[in-house]
């Protein structure tokens, strides 16, 4: 959803992804993803991410609920978004960029409150 934010590219409706994304971009395995596949298939969504590391767990699983959905292994924070976001994102100019332009405004000293100690 950042990446959207700053790039105006809408994020798919249809796609899910689970996992914990580390500050390098690395994406590390979860608990609970029978139930997240489940979740993931009654709520309509078609493709679901998960991490490469939980795909040993497939097995396990219903195959009905693994013919309803294009699983697919990540491992990074990029692939993410190659699959999440509705156009492919190029690199980002953030000297142009008007939704920096704005966060910067919005943010800029002029416009937070005095601070206060205690």
């Amino acid at each position: 959803s950042l990446v959207s934010s700053l790039t105006s590219i809408k994020v798919r409706k249809d796609v899910a992804m689970t996992g914990e994304i580390t500050l390098r971009g690395r994406i590390l395995p979860i608990g609970g993803l029978k139930e997240k596949l489940y979740a993931a298939v009654r709520a309509g969504i078609k493709t679901v991410l998960i991490p490469d590391e939980n795909i040993k767990e497939l097995s396990e699983i219903n195959k009905n609920v693994i013919k309803s959905l294009k699983i697919v292994s990540i491992t990074d924070a990029r692939s993410v978004l190659d699959y999440s976001l509705t156009k492919n994102v190029s690199s980002i100019d953030y000297a142009e960029s008007e939704n920096i332009k704005d966060v910067k405004t919005i943010i800029s000293e002029d416009n937070l409150p005095e601070t206060t100690t205690h």
